[in-house]
């Protein structure tokens, strides 16, 4: 019998045939002419409860729908094998008519089906996807809301176009030169410059560089000795050992070394703009590969920022440069090691945070960010440990690591190739405009948290 398609009057007859006819009221329902053989579910071959109509026209019980979809995956009928079209209701007419002339057996099989765990899990599995089947078709009815944001979205990514050709066409500054221009070549003002990047402290020493007119060869040359010696006279011992020190880096490297995240943007613009996507969607693992391969360079100061040591109270501020390369302690690693791995966004938030008086709205910019995603990685891991548990750890490791690498193969392979200006854009991209992507996230979480927001 398939009510599915019922016309009005058979709609009509079938009442009569529950309730009685019309002009009759009194008359007892006719359901000895039906049994409950001939509303039963070929399934589980009792009465049907909630009963599903499916495309092929066959209708069954909706927990044993539930579970045979959760069982092999399909959209299949259970008893012809025809696949069914969208997600499949409940037939109200034909709920109604066995409810109302089998009353007691409906409700004594929900009792049942409400005590079994193992239905309840797959009706709920079953509704999951149903919403999951049902989000595109919301979608399409957002209607202005929609519009606006495709609107928002639009005038984002033009906004973007505009920083990155802006930044990326702009005027060069005098200390990104000498970041690709070796030392030996460089004037009496361009050591002046390098001077005076190592703090406000250099100015009381910018004199003597001035009169001596000391270009990059002499500056090689200086050692401790001439610094301590007029017409120097360098006395102060904090400030001699961090002039050697950058003295140190800058024969080493030939150039002069980045000292902020613009000048490490324009050394290393490749690098920059892996580690920015790469902390920000696997950070676990991006910090593993500095400690693996950029320990010396990366992996120390970013440590000792994030997780300071416990100074001596009499130790200059200026000298905190020349400590970057020192092994952390033991307190230190054991900080560093617990924050690694529950809050491995709160180590970049620290470590912007060192950055404030630099980049004052960058710095803001990243702390925010890092506090969003501190909040989707919590929420991730709970909804991985309270619906999948261990066993989906390895899937969700494997895909981070794949985004690592091909994140990696990018700046390896097409990074080369790529036009700057499109890099910039990504760059920018990826450092201003992700908390709004963010929050986007936290919204959809938080409204559908059935539902794995991207």
């Amino acid at each position: 019998m398939d009510l599915d398609m019922l016309t009005e009057t058979d709609e009509f007859a079938l009442e009569e045939l529950i309730d009685g006819p019309l002009g009759a009221p009194d008359m007892e329902p006719l359901s000895g002419h039906i049994s409950e053989s001939e509303l039963s579910c070929h399934c589980c071959y009792n009465i049907l409860l909630d009963p599903t109509t499916l495309t092929c026209g066959h209708s069954v019980c909706r927990p044993c729908l539930a579970m045979w979809w959760h069982s092999s995956k399909k959209n299949e009928c259970p008893e012809c094998r025809e696949k069914w079209v969208g997600f499949p209701k409940i037939n109200i007419l034909l709920r109604d008519a066995t409810e109302k002339l089998f009353g007691d057996t409906v409700r004594s099989r929900k009792a049942e089906v409400e005590a079994d765990p193992l239905i309840r899990h797959s009706m709920l599995a079953f509704q999951r996807y149903g919403n999951s089947k049902d989000q595109p078709r919301r979608a399409e009815n957002k209607g202005a809301g929609f519009f606006f944001s495709g609107v928002l979205t639009a005038l984002t990514v033009v906004a973007v176009l505009v920083l990155g050709y802006h930044w990326s066409m702009g005027a060069v500054e005098p200390s990104d030169l000498l970041l690709s221009k070796p030392v030996s070549h460089w004037s009496p003002q361009e050591v002046l410059t390098w001077l005076q990047s190592l703090g406000p402290w250099a100015h009381l020493y910018m004199e003597p560089f001035l009169q001596e007119n000391v270009n990059g060869r002499l500056l090689l040359m200086l050692g401790e000795e001439e610094l301590l010696t007029p017409p120097y006279s360098i006395q102060n011992p904090a400030h001699r050992r961090t002039v050697l020190a950058e003295l140190d880096k800058v024969r080493t490297l030939g150039v002069k070394p980045p000292q902020n995240l613009w000048e490490y943007k324009a050394a290393y613009p490749g690098m920059s703009l892996f580690l920015l996507y790469s902390l920000k969607r696997s950070p676990r693992l991006t910090l593993l590969y500095l400690y693996l391969f950029e320990y010396s360079n990366m992996f120390l100061p970013f440590l000792h920022t994030c997780c300071p040591a416990m100074a001596p109270r009499d130790q200059p501020e200026e000298s905190g440069l020349t400590y970057s390369q020192v092994e952390p302690s033991r307190r230190q690693w054991a900080e560093f090691l617990v924050k690694y791995a529950l809050l491995p966004y709160q180590l970049m938030a620290e470590f912007a945070c060192d950055w404030l008086s630099v980049h004052y709205w960058t710095s803001r910019f990243i702390i925010v960010n890092a506090m969003q995603l501190s909040v989707l990685d919590v929420g991730a891991l709970w909804r991985l440990w309270a619906r999948a548990g261990i066993r989906a750890v390895p899937g969700d490791l494997w895909n981070h690591l794949w985004e690592l690498l091909s994140q990696g193969l990018f700046l390896v392979l097409l990074w080369p190739i790529t036009p700057h200006f499109l890099c910039s854009c990504l760059f920018y991209w990826g450092l201003y405009f992700s908390p709004i992507l963010n929050m986007d996230r936290m919204v959809r979480r938080l409204l559908h948290p059935d539902t794995n927001a991207v």
